[in-house]
């Protein structure tokens, strides 16, 4: 039954609570942060630009600094920047970077990511990377926040106001600036011919409006999911490369909003321990999309149905995120499947996430918690 003490954060039968209301807000809010950071003739243009062109070609690394959901959305931003650009990354917990001396060639960018660009520990990072004579990238969905005034440049989201505590709309909105930025810097490194990189942001575009078409049955998918899961207390989340931290956060989510012990791994890092808290009563999410046409996602998809496969004689207790007409995920009960439309291998994440907010939000209502605000929670974390 639900709690009597819950109460929703508007009078809204379709939107109860503001976590809902911003799940539902995420197709918006990409078009904004998209439609934003572009030109009148169509290229990408940040609202603060830290390096010049030179600068930017001569990159040997750049460093990611973030702590929470904005880390996780970083670690899918290391994924598209290297792939596109060629540069490698880093990504760093903002409240573990003032702890140690940063090393420095010289020609680095420090990336840090908050949405309230508030967080104290961020900040902290920001100041100690300032220190090391690092250039500075900040992205934040507030504009005259102390993370943005510091920096030396700009990426605003364009989420709008987030009231519910737990991220939703700031992650997307995050990991579409991750994936322009990405952009940005293979064409200016010309890693990425002009053509390529314009039908990329179309590409972007094209996920917002899939979006949109489709929150209201990736919703009731997971109301059914949840009416199986609700009781439990304990899940695995699994994810190969730029999936991977689409599992961590998920994961978050299932520990912030349900206050259900969770754990994302590296799908291929199961066999390395964690294998052996698999059995019957163990509920495993895996995150099993592919891009017909990158070769090497379909090579990690059929690694991971391997996986599934010999998992499925010890547990039968497994949600399988995967594109719409998959034929291997119709083997599996129709209530434990989560389906999400067809997408490059790097815009993948964006669509992936959504099903998975939308379950951690379904189980908590369930059980009759308050997912605008969790226990113990604030919205910007000052530094400890």
């Amino acid at each position: 039954m639900p709690n009597p003490n819950t109460q929703p954060a508007e009078d809204n039968s379709r939107f109860p609570f503001l976590m809902l209301k911003e799940i539902y807000d995420q197709p918006e809010a990409i078009e904004e942060t998209v439609r934003r950071h572009l030109d009148i003739a169509g290229n990408i243009c940040l609202d603060r630009v830290p390096l010049s062109h030179q600068g930017i070609r001569e990159l040997k690394r750049v460093n990611i600094v973030a702590s929470g959901a904005s880390r996780h959305a970083g670690m899918c931003g290391r994924v598209m920047i290297e792939d596109l650009a060629g540069i490698p990354v880093g990504v760093d917990h903002a409240s573990e970077y003032s702890y140690r001396k940063p090393i420095t060639n010289g020609s680095e960018l420090t990336v840090v990511i908050t949405q309230s660009g508030e967080t104290g520990d961020t900040i902290a990072a920001q100041r100690t990377a300032h220190e090391a004579g690092l250039c500075t990238l900040a992205i934040s969905n507030v504009a005259e926040s102390t993370i943005v005034r510091e920096a030396n440049g700009a990426l605003l989201t364009y989420a709008g106001k987030e009231l519910a505590i737990p991220a939703t709309k700031s992650f997307t909105t995050q990991l579409t600036a991750l994936y322009l930025f990405a952009l940005q810097l293979a064409s200016t490194r010309q890693t990425l011919k002009e053509d390529r990189v314009k039908s990329s942001v179309v590409y972007l575009r094209n996920v917002a409006h899939e979006l949109r078409a489709g929150l209201d049955a990736m919703s009731e998918q997971a109301l059914a999911v949840a009416k199986h899961f609700h009781n439990d207390q304990s899940f695995l989340i699994l994810g190969r490369a730029v999936h991977q931290p689409i599992a961590l956060e998920a994961a978050l989510k299932l520990k912030e909003v349900c206050y259900i012990h969770a754990e994302g791994y590296a799908t291929g890092e199961l066999r390395h321990g964690p294998t052996a808290l698999v059995d019957e009563s163990t509920p495993v999410i895996v995150i099993a999309t592919r891009d017909l046409r990158d070769t090497a996602s379909m090579l990690r998809y059929e690694k991971t149905v391997g996986l599934v496969e010999e998992l499925r004689p010890r547990s039968t207790r497994m949600i399988i995120v995967a594109n719409e007409g998959d034929e291997w995920a119709e083997t599996f009960p129709q209530d434990a499947v989560l389906s999400v439309p067809r997408a490059p291998e790097l815009l993948l994440p964006l669509l992936e996430i959504i099903p998975l907010q939308l379950l951690s939000y379904h189980i908590a209502i369930l059980n009759g918690l308050d997912v605008d605000h969790p226990r113990n929670l604030v919205k910007s974390v000052r530094q400890d």
